[in-house]
């Protein structure tokens, strides 16, 4: 592949993620967001394994910012008992992430990808008719 497929390859995949984000129901936000993670720290344990040390702690790190984006979208309000376990569980991502960074450790990257498997298989196990909120319209959803 050249490095203009290449190139437009990517802006592809960028105005692909764009579309479905526009569209997206707040649950498939998180999905997005839970597969992402996985992505990053999968890709981390990638550049881990070749040595390669900056591009590791980049992904990491972003691995890191969809964590902290994940815990701070939590409804603790609502959400009750349920959300200060994820908040919980959240922090402790963040926690190993960091030590994985810091030591090299791979086998806490490994238990990172298991709790975020296991928090979106959650997730995914939610039934349709609980996604949509009542009354959605199925127009795009703000950040706000």
């Amino acid at each position: 592949m050249t490095l203009n497929q290449k190139r437009g390859a990517r802006q592809y995949g960028k105005v692909a993620v764009g579309s479905e984000v526009a569209f997206a129901s707040p649950h498939r936000l998180v999905q997005m967001l839970m597969e992402g993670a996985l992505e990053k720290v999968a890709t981390a344990k990638g550049y881990m394994s070749r040595k390669e040390y900056e591009a590791k702690g980049s992904h990491i790190n972003w691995a890191i910012s969809i964590v902290d984006g994940l815990r701070g979208s939590l409804n603790r309000e609502e959400g009750g008992e349920m959300a200060n376990n994820l908040d919980s569980i959240y922090a402790y991502i963040v926690r190993r992430l960091a030590e994985a960074n810091i030591s090299n450790d791979v086998s806490a990257l490994d238990e990172v990808s298991s709790l975020l498997l296991e928090i979106k298989s959650a997730w995914d196990a939610i039934p349709d008719e609980v996604k949509q909120p009542a009354g959605a319209t199925g127009k795009p959803v703000s950040a706000a």
